[in-house]
């Protein structure tokens, strides 16, 4: 169960983020109703949420996903592997000491984005793309070993489609994975029940489980339908502007 949020307002400055999707420019007014009906959702969901301020200096920073690993012991602040993104990781180290007590860091040559690591009960799965490298993947490997944690290295880095490891993968519980085909016939997930998502569908792959829901980007009807006859319920949100600047909903908030 998760009882609180973090998520950041975007700036002016969003469309100067990073992004390799050739979707259009984001429309700044869309983006900023997108978000407040993402933390709405959040909250309907039963989480407590702190919504930061945008941080223009930072066009990326809404994404707070990327800025830490989080488990019910311990936050782990990561080293994003995007040099203008780095500066995001103090105002959330900062606001993170309100609820842990235990803070770790990733430090260089390590780097680690937190859209690449993916919970899945007591394991956790650490992506190693172009983001997160090997020795960063090892640094937190090593701090979730100490509280109790297992973790499993999935290479992503020759899937060019792949920006992060959960931009094809959600975990859902009860042993069961959302999957993009690139991942689906992976080793590192055959012991798992799998929902595989069509290839018209990837985007909404990155899908949330929040408590007793499903936070599921609007659109793809193939998947909402597959993931309700499993029992969900779900919360469809529209993501297109964020979907512009290769976000999705894991990205947009810090859940814990």
């Amino acid at each position: 169960m998760f009882h609180y949020a973090i998520a950041r307002k975007l700036g002016a400055t969003f469309s100067d983020g990073l992004t390799t999707a050739n979707l259009g420019q984001p429309e700044l007014a869309t983006a900023l109703k997108q978000h407040d009906a993402y933390c709405s959702a959040l909250r309907q969901c039963g989480l407590e949420v702190t919504v930061l301020e945008a941080d223009p200096r930072y066009p990326d920073s809404t994404f707070v996903e990327d800025t830490a690993v989080l488990t019910s012991k311990s936050a782990v602040i990561t080293n994003p592997g995007a040099d203008s993104r780095k500066g995001e990781v103090a105002e959330i180290k900062t606001t993170l000491t309100r609820f842990y007590e235990k803070i770790f860091t990733i430090t260089p040559p390590g780097t680690v984005d937190g859209g690449d690591i993916c919970e899945a009960g007591c394991r956790f799965f650490i992506g190693l793309s172009d983001r997160t490298n090997e020795e960063g993947g090892r640094q937190l490997a090593e701090l979730l070993a100490k509280e109790g944690y297992g973790t499993v290295f999935v290479d992503i880095r020759d899937m060019k489609d792949l920006l992060h490891l959960k931009s094809g993968i959600a975990y859902l519980g009860d042993d069961t994975f959302v999957l993009v085909d690139a991942l689906a016939s992976r080793p590192e997930f055959n012991t798992y029940n799998i929902i595989r998502v069509k290839p018209d569908e990837n985007y909404a792959a990155n899908c949330v489980r929040v408590n007793d829901y499903v936070l599921l980007a609007e659109g793809y009807p193939q998947l909402k339908k597959t993931i309700e006859m499993r029992g969900f319920t779900l919360k469809p949100l529209n993501m297109s502007e964020f979907q512009k600047m290769d976000g999705g909903l894991s990205c947009l908030s810090l859940r814990f």
